[in-house]
């Protein structure tokens, strides 16, 4: 070392080697290789991460330190990342690698209902241990349980017989399904109003009246009125950005996915609009990484659109999850998109005010932000016609369980679950009696049939101690315990906390072994439920109690 560089110690004699380990040049090279001439911000940690773990399977110590290295980062900042999200496979020095493939069994509620539990053991048995088979959350294709998932490639409906054959084969890229893509949309008239409205032939007070004319409320599950948002935004100081979110984690919810394997254009207009409107300098775009496909109609249709543009557009960046059901809350999408652990922010201030990269930020779901064209086109009327017992507008309700026709279901805001299972699924499955709801998804609640006419919307649910959020409605019947359904709903919760405040990340792992009790605690349950609902940061821990709850005053004889 040059006497420049020599470190000494206290007593002035120089220190030996520098503290931490050493770059390896091997794994730099490598690294700088998979890099490129990508920009090496702090941002895109994450994008980066994938990167090595797309390209070798798992991101060894030696990856680990050399990214560090190249985006002048401490290795312990790389580490804290990498091990936050569930699809890194970090290995430490002397671990060995995971094997090449990875076959994902969903075990969350709806897959469980269908026979996640066998599924995962036979293919345990039948794949050996050339092939690592791991339970996973809700990978958001409920409709098609139970599912499986090798490599990147979702198998619906999947027998150990159905999977073999795509392992040996090595087959891990995800099919994409038919879709509108760039050039058909803009035949059918897309991308017409979003031209309009950059060309000044639109007013943007017109555009936020007609969306809150139309009582178009946020559908991701927080339901906060669409037009409100941007205008609020709107007011505050430039630069501004839009935030998309379709980190759909929340078990039972998949309606984003199907839009999106459908129609992607529609959003991404909506988006424009929604930019231009509320005076946006910047969109980012956060896909869920269990939703590989979708990821790849995103980067095609994005460069179509990109390469010839109806309208001046803001710069748009799509960004990759990792595997974390708790990026679906807002501000910890906006932490993940700054390349950091997600882990939700305590408010004040609001993303509003103070989002991503520190700006005032729009945050949307993918699906409000789908509706925009179609109510500008038509109206707000039009939209708010719609509706049944004194509510208004359409819901896309993902519904899975016991019924004969899942899927998404375009119904009237207000339909009942029983006139939802009846006009729009199909009924129950033969030999199936309806026995209960879940009208939110995980953090919704349970209800039992008896309580199958309240009308599901927004506001309508809470006085029951559940709520719609993203309009998840999963069916049980008969054949089904509530008590079980919960107890599934507590694991996932547990599995998926942030660990960032003791009430979410202890009392949710409290209750799941409190829960496997066939008689209940139920006062020290209520204890632990005031607690998570009273003192979590986020909705996770405080939303985590609605299961125990319900299970609690409405199924008590399951409990006994």
């Amino acid at each position: 070392m040059e006497g420049g560089n020599v470190r000494k110690k206290r007593d002035g004699t120089a220190r030996g080697k520098p503290k931490g380990r050493a770059v390896d040049s091997s794994a730099l090279a490598e690294v700088q290789a998979l890099l490129g001439d990508q920009p090496r911000r702090r941002d895109l940690l994450i994008e980066h991460l994938h990167k090595i773990q797309d390209r070798y399977g798992h991101l060894s110590a030696a990856h680990v330190v050399a990214l560090a290295r190249e985006m002048n980062l401490a290795p312990t900042e790389v580490y804290e990342v990498a091990t936050f999200y569930h699809h890194f496979d970090v290995v430490r020095e002397g671990e060995a690698p995971p094997p090449p493939l990875t076959v994902r069994v969903c075990d969350s509620l709806s897959c469980e209902l269908a026979g996640a539990g066998a599924l995962l053991a036979a293919l345990e048995r039948a794949l050996g241990n050339a092939v690592r088979v791991v339970p996973a959350p809700c990978v958001g294709r409920c409709e098609q349980a139970p599912v499986a998932v090798v490599g990147q490639n979702p198998v619906q409906r999947a027998t150990p017989a159905e999977v073999k054959p795509l392992v040996l084969a090595n087959k891990v890229r995800c099919p994409v399904r038919k879709y509108i893509h760039y050039a058909e949309y803009r035949r059918n008239g897309g991308y017409r109003l979003a031209a309009e409205c950059l060309a000044g032939k639109r007013d943007a007070e017109a555009i936020l009246k007609t969306l809150e004319d139309s009582g178009l409320r946020g559908l991701g599950g927080a339901g906060f009125p669409a037009g409100r948002k941007w205008r609020l935004v709107r007011n505050e100081a430039a630069p501004r950005l839009l935030a998309i979110n379709i980190d759909e984690g929340e078990p039972g919810t998949f309606k984003d996915r199907y839009y999106l394997e459908r129609d992607p254009h529609r959003f991404l207009e909506g988006a424009i609009i929604a930019a231009w409107t509320a005076q946006i300098a910047g969109v980012y775009i956060y896909l869920r990484d269990e939703y590989a496909g979708c990821r790849e109609i995103l980067e095609r249709e994005i460069k179509a659109l990109q390469a010839d543009p109806p309208c001046p557009l803001p710069p748009i960046f799509l960004r990759r999850g990792a595997g974390a059901y708790i990026c679906g809350e807002e501000s910890a999408m906006i932490e993940s998109i700054e390349g950091k652990r997600g882990m939700p922010r305590l408010r004040p201030p609001y993303v509003a005010q103070v989002g991503l990269f520190g700006y005032p930020t729009l945050e949307h779901n993918m699906e409000t932000l789908h509706w925009v064209r179609e109510i500008l086109e038509k109206g707000g009327a039009w939209f708010s016609s719609h509706g049944r017992n004194g509510r208004k507008g359409l819901r896309s309700f993902s519904v899975s369980g016991r019924v004969k026709k899942p899927g998404v279901h375009l119904a009237p805001a207000g339909i009942t679950v029983k006139e939802l299972i009846d006009e729009y699924c199909g009924g129950m499955l033969p030999g199936h009696a309806f026995h209960a709801y879940l009208p939110g998804g995980a953090s919704g609640g349970i209800l039992p049939a008896s309580m199958g006419d309240i009308p599901l919307d927004f506001d309508t649910l809470q006085p029951y101690g559940c709520f719609i959020g993203s309009a998840a409605i999963i069916i049980l019947s008969d054949q089904d315990k509530a008590a079980a359904a919960a107890r599934n709903l507590m694991k996932f919760f547990a599995d998926e906390s942030c660990g960032q405040c003791t009430p979410c990340r202890v009392g949710t792992a409290k209750a799941l072994n409190l829960m496997k009790d066939r008689r209940w605690d139920r006062d020290l349950l209520e204890a632990l439920s005031v607690a998570m609902a009273d003192a979590s940061i986020c909705g996770l821990g405080q939303a985590a109690p609605n299961p125990i709850r319900c299970v609690v005053k409405y199924f008590p004889d399951e409990i006994k």
